[in-house]
């Protein structure tokens, strides 16, 4: 859980402002943007128009700034034969026009041609139409016109022009203060423009740290009073001059730094709210790709306005900003939603917003919203993911994030809300990477440990196919219902009096490695290696319904492979060996076992003590296999010979034996004529019978002179038939020694 917590505290605190990680911010910023794309209108709103200062007017009427005459003339055109709702000017009209001549004349007035004649008289007259920048603020007077300036932030704190008032002062507010974006420099336009439109506003926009414009701050701090934008402005100007009143998100404490909830405005129609964020902003509601032919606004060239080419009253009505989108003007802006948009389009995106009544804003409880979506969905995973699989685990996350997602993308859509999303969605991420690696790294140390402890014992099948599932398979002791076999090698006693202890070595490694890969081969699990014994255990450490089949099949592999051994012996000379195996199912306690100073992982209990036992009949009976009752129930599909019943030492209660003849359908006929007769002769001599018992075993003797079964049995018939008839035997033979 605490590698998953890890995550949700730096999330958290970089949420809250603790600390800051560049990465999120730029992933907040990117997820904003594919946001934004992804739910632009594309259509047209008709009610605003840009006029655009574009190369064709540049061409057409000359290089920027024209003269004031041609501006009189563009306004004129635009309020008297156009009837524009508001005219609201991108641009800034800070330095005198001196086009005219107008200086230059009256110089002369009172230089060189003072004396001259009417000269003065003349110039009287014309003045008042060689007066460019007074002929344009009489076009501008008593119309809905907004004038454009800027902010600065220069280390002088210099200003060039006539500010307009205030939209807001500390008077008006009481002597609180907000939180605003702070100027201390102008530039803005000249005196008598100013008193002829005295409506204006700043067209300063905001671009985040990767220079993108996102937002535009609606008011602005310079000199301890608030100024408002160009799109608030137009748009108090188209609603009549509403008056600006402030949406304090609490109570405002006076000569403190207050958070607005947004701006109210109010006028004789009633009142609108426009919501900002901490910084007096609203994010930019764009519409779509910028530009003449971007399709949001209509774009007319300024040169068809000004040479009137525009039918009368086409634009009446509707709200005209002007503005450039000539390279040259350098008034091109990166957005979200172009890399050279033009900045007068950025404004009328935020005044279609407002005049649409919807906005997209960043609210002043977003940091707090983001601190609990990452503690729920952190704590959520932290209690969760260790519980699950890898596969559950990674649907657990992507749900998260879909809920996460959709959550967001829900509240942008109906309420204009832009919350904080990329913390969460990166809490999500980490988190779940740091649960998977945790579960990797200890899924691999737990299958390092897996398979040190069982690689020893286990085929590496087994092995394998434990470590798809490690956590199931411990040493702790259990027990279990399993196969048990032991296996001794017989006549190597002598065979190591009479070899090298290097040959010794080399031919009892070569006969363990045949018998272990028989073993291993039917998935059974060495126990250990007892001199020339082999101890081994089917159904643990995995478990399997089939272990005592899989133990009676590889005992005949054995078999069938000392016997190839020993043909190699006899062609080299070296003397032959024999086993005896001994089979048995039963419970048993199987697990980690030993000292401190030595463990194992074997298998305990009686079954083993008589699976043990039944290897030592293998000598008695002549045989190579010896298997009881439960082993001969439990692996179906082979040919079974009962031996006898015993008691063996330690137990009283008589036990079946079998020997596995092999599998089913792969013993020849001759072989079951003889195991046919056996069984007749075995039934014999359990019932006292000595002359049925003799023909048999007469008839045996024949088909296999050499069998030392049925000479074993000969001699025990000679035994039992001189004592009395004895009518509750069972047949069973006792063994007292192990």
């Amino acid at each position: 859980m605490v590698w998953v917590l890890a995550p949700v505290v730096l999330g958290v605190l970089h949420a809250s402002g603790g600390v800051s990680f560049q990465f999120l911010e730029r992933l907040e910023h990117l997820l904003y943007d594919v946001r934004l794309r992804a739910t632009l209108p594309h259509t047209p709103d008709g009610r605003i128009v840009i006029v655009d200062i574009d190369e064709a007017s540049l061409q057409r009427v000359g290089q920027w700034p024209w003269g004031r005459d041609k501006m009189a003339a563009f306004a004129n055109e635009l309020f008297e034969r156009q009837g524009v709702a508001v005219l609201g000017f991108d641009v800034v009209f800070a330095e005198a026009d001196t086009s005219s001549g107008l200086a230059r004349l009256n110089a002369l007035a009172q230089g060189p041609l003072k004396s001259q004649p009417g000269f003065a008289q003349a110039l009287e007259r014309l003045a008042p139409t060689l007066d460019y920048d007074a002929r344009f603020a009489g076009a501008l007077d008593t119309q809905n016109a907004v004038l454009g300036y800027y902010f600065t932030s220069d280390r002088d704190g210099q200003g060039r022009g006539a500010l307009p008032s205030p939209a807001l002062t500390l008077r008006q507010m009481g002597g609180s203060l907000l939180n605003a974006t702070v100027w201390n420099g102008f530039g803005s336009n000249l005196a008598v423009l100013a008193q002829a439109a005295p409506a204006a506003g700043f067209f300063n926009t905001m671009s985040d740290e990767d220079g993108v414009v996102r937002s535009l701050p609606l008011l602005a701090e310079y000199q301890g009073a608030y100024y408002e934008s160009l799109a608030l402005a137009v748009y108090r100007a188209f609603l009549g001059g509403a008056n600006v009143v402030p949406a304090f998100a609490t109570d405002p404490v006076p000569g403190e730094r207050n958070l607005l909830r947004g701006v109210e405005l109010h006028a004789s129609g009633g009142r609108k709210f426009l919501p900002v964020d901490e910084q007096l902003a609203t994010l930019v509601p764009y519409r779509g790709p910028g530009g003449p032919s971007g399709g949001s606004f209509r774009y007319i060239s300024a040169a068809d306005v000004l040479q009137g080419r525009l039918p009368a009253g086409s634009l009446r009505g509707k709200i005209v900003l002007m503005g450039s989108t000539a390279p040259g003007l350098q008034d091109l802006r990166a957005t979200p939603v172009g890399r050279a948009y033009p900045g007068v389009e950025v404004h009328a995106n935020v005044l279609s917003g407002f005049l649409s009544g919807k906005a997209i804003y960043r609210p002043d409880y977003a940091t707090a919203f983001d601190v609990l979506q990452i503690a729920v969905a952190g704590v959520l995973l932290a209690l969760v993911l260790p519980l699950l699989s890898a596969a559950r685990a990674l649907l657990l996350a992507a749900a998260v994030l879909v809920a996460l997602a959709g959550l967001n993308a829900q509240l942008y859509l109906v309420y204009g809300l832009a919350l904080p999303l990329a913390s969460a969605l990166a809490v999500v991420v980490v988190a779940t990477a740091l649960d998977m690696a945790h579960g990797y790294l200890t899924e691999s140390r737990t299958k390092r440990n897996l398979a040190h402890l069982f690689g020893t014992y286990v085929p590496p099948e087994l092995v394998d196919q434990m470590l798809l599932a490690p956590e199931r398979y411990t040493m702790q002791a259990a027990s279990r219902e399993l196969t048990v076999m032991f296996c001794d090698m017989r006549g190597f006693t002598a065979m190591s009096e009479r070899m090298e202890p290097v040959q010794l070595q080399a031919l009892l490694n070569d006969i363990f490695s045949r018998l272990t890969q028989a073993i291993r081969a039917h998935l059974g699990t060495i126990d250990k290696y007892m001199g020339d014994c082999v101890m081994a255990f089917w159904g643990a450490p995995v478990p399997t319904q089939q272990h005592a089949a899989l133990a009676v099949q590889a005992a005949l592999d054995m078999v069938a492979a000392v016997q190839s051994l020993n043909a190699r012996h006899r062609a080299t000379g070296l003397p032959e060996i024999g086993i005896g195996i001994g089979l048995n199912t039963g419970p048993m306690c199987v697990g980690d076992m030993g000292s401190d100073i030595r463990r194992s992982y074997t298998v305990i209990g009686d079954a083993v003590n008589l699976g043990s036992r039944l290897e030592g009949l293998c000598k008695v009976y002549g045989v190579d296999i010896v298997a009881s009752e439960a082993t001969r129930q439990q692996a179906s599909g082979f040919v079974w010979q009962e031996l006898d019943r015993v008691r063996v030492k330690g137990k009283e209660d008589a036990v079946a034996i079998f020997y596995p003849l092999g599998r089913l359908g792969e013993v020849a006929p001759a072989q079951m004529h003889r195991l046919a007769q056996w069984n007749e002769a075995l039934a014999s001599l359990r019932a006292q019978d000595w002359a049925a018992c003799d023909r048999h075993a007469e008839s045996l003797r024949r088909a296999d002179p050499e069998s030392k079964l049925l000479a074993w049995y000969a001699e025990r018939v000679a035994m039992l038939r001189v004592l009395p008839y004895q009518p509750d035997w069972d047949g069973a033979t006792r063994f007292d020694t192990k």
